[in-house]
């Protein structure tokens, strides 16, 4: 999908959802999907599975058919690099950037050599009020864990096998 076709569609997505009046948590739950996931669905950055379109087009009654079967089309997953700008999205990187060094020693601790999937993975924004009153952002991310494997030349199925003479 062309740069211009993604962002004409996700401004309709958009438009179809301000039509909703709803947010994407209460279309998160109607879909039983999560509510990054919703969001991630309407800005093409996920696709939309046959199963799950009745529910969204229930949640969603502005989401024409063109909208929907663009949305069951594999994505062109990307971000525009000056995302980086934005402030919340600033902060994010710059939390990850922070704790990712004692994350990852966890992980390894916790798991052994490996790293969190990007692929199978949750993700959810919850808001909650701390014990001081003041509302925070919980973010959860549920990957499926994946561990690094030794390389053996043997393991590898695109290698001929070499037959005795």
């Amino acid at each position: 999908m062309e740069t211009v076709d993604k962002v004409s569609v996700v401004r309709r997505l958009a438009e179809a959802k301000e039509k909703s009046g709803k947010s994407y948590t209460e279309i998160a739950a109607e879909t039983g999907l999560t509510n990054v996931y919703v969001a991630q669905l309407l800005r093409r950055q996920a696709q939309l599975k046959p199963d799950t379109a009745p529910k969204l087009r229930k949640a969603i009654p502005a989401l024409s058919d063109e909208l929907v079967n663009s949305m069951m089309a594999p994505p062109f997953r990307s971000y525009h690099p000056n995302i980086i700008q934005e402030p919340a999205i600033y902060r994010l990187n710059e939390a990850v950037m922070h704790f990712g060094e004692s994350i990852k020693e966890i992980i390894n601790e916790e798991f052994g050599d490996g790293i969190m999937s990007g692929i199978d993975f949750y993700c959810s924004v919850d808001k909650i009020q701390g014990v001081d009153g003041k509302d925070r952002v919980v973010l959860t991310f549920d990957g499926k864990y994946l561990p690094h494997s030794e390389q053996r030349s043997e393991h590898m199925m695109s290698k001929l096998k070499r037959e005795a003479p």
